[in-house]
């Protein structure tokens, strides 16, 4: 099968699709424009979008985890098959004592086709030996615009659901029950608390969602992330509200209170780790207010798609509120929801 899809790649610029009745099937650019999100074969979320500018043809991807990233490359081959690739360091080799002695860019590309109103291809990643490469599947559906942004003054709020008892963990599982929970509850907080043991194989530790799902809402809740710590807060299972100690820092996508590599804060509001802080968040309409200790650090701001490690792709689906367990020591308390009613 991977054969037979990098024959597809190598040829395609210059052979012609058959559809069955002798002619030639062809993709307008136009097609491909805009933004799309992605299930990715084993379960994972992505996102792409495909743009054109003054002639020129940019993209920007986001593959499973990390960060919103802009593409190396994107192009239209034959009018049938777009190509998207990225480069990302590949495999070092080290000597004795684990001296770089020399590391590689390794080219991935997706391909990427239409299939009605959809995408569908693979993302194709070659081997760090040089002998074939890997390849995973996923599909695509387009993304409207966002709307424009409401009025948060005139939306209706239900009945506030109290997320965490102040008990025990009643109302969450871990999304991935192979994987080992660092939460737990002492003195009415939850605590996350992912240890690795020096020089003991690594363990995996889960991220921690509500059973309950939810449209839009209010959340508020208090966090207290240590030095240097890193957790965040998924609403809807779609967007991250980053939580992390950058006490100090200039302002960046990453810093706390941001939806992950996304939306910026316009100030920093942070207090100095392993203090309690407050977050007032609210996600309507596809637009995401943050208020971080008393100070709204992103104002009604539209959000265009999920943020790495999402565990959903439609941007429409109810979702959980889920709280990230394998970065570092963080804790929670006093989590209530407010859904809004429509």
């Amino acid at each position: 099968m991977l054969v037979a899809v990098v024959i597809t790649v190598l040829a395609v610029v210059s052979c012609k699709v058959d559809t069955g009745t002798g002619t030639v099937q062809k993709t307008d650019i136009t097609e491909f424009l805009g933004q799309w999100t992605m299930d990715i074969q084993g379960g994972s979320v992505g996102w792409l979008e495909v743009r054109q500018e003054e002639g020129f043809l940019d993209a920007d991807l986001l593959w499973i985890d990390g960060s919103v990233v802009p593409v190396s490359n994107v192009f239209l081959a034959n009018d049938q098959v777009l190509y998207v690739t990225r480069n990302e360091e590949g495999a070092m080799k080290k000597d004795a004592d684990d001296k770089i002695l020399r590391s590689h860019l390794v080219t991935k590309w997706l391909e990427v086709r239409r299939q009605g109103d959809k995408i569908a291809g693979y993302l194709l990643t070659p081997r760090d030996n040089g002998m074939g490469v890997d390849s995973v599947s996923f599909t695509g559906t387009k993304l409207p615009p966002v709307p424009p942004a409401p009025d948060l003054s005139k939306v209706k709020f239900g009945e506030p659901v109290k997320l965490f008892n102040g008990k025990d963990l009643t109302g969450w599982k871990l999304i991935n029950d192979s994987q080992k929970s660092g939460f737990s509850v002492i003195d009415a907080v939850i605590d996350n608390n992912p240890v690795q043991q020096e020089g003991q194989p690594h363990v995996s530790y889960g991220n921690l969602r509500t059973e309950q799902e939810f449209e839009d809402f209010n959340l508020k809740l208090e966090v207290n992330v240590p030095a240097q710590s890193n957790s965040g807060v998924y609403l809807r299972g779609m967007y991250e509200i980053q939580v992390m100690d950058s006490y100090g820092q200039e302002l960046d996508f990453l810093n706390m209170g941001a939806v992950y590599s996304r939306i910026t804060p316009t100030a920093s509001a942070e207090k100095p780790p392993g203090t309690w802080q407050s977050m007032d968040i609210t996600l309507c309409d596809r637009h995401i207010t943050v208020i971080l200790n008393g100070i709204k650090i992103i104002d009604n701001q539209p959000v265009y798609g999920p943020t790495g490690g999402a565990i959903i792709s439609d941007v429409f689906a109810p979702g959980p509120i889920y709280l990230q367990g394998d970065h570092g020591k963080v804790q929670y308390r006093n989590m209530v929801l407010t859904p809004i009613v429509k």
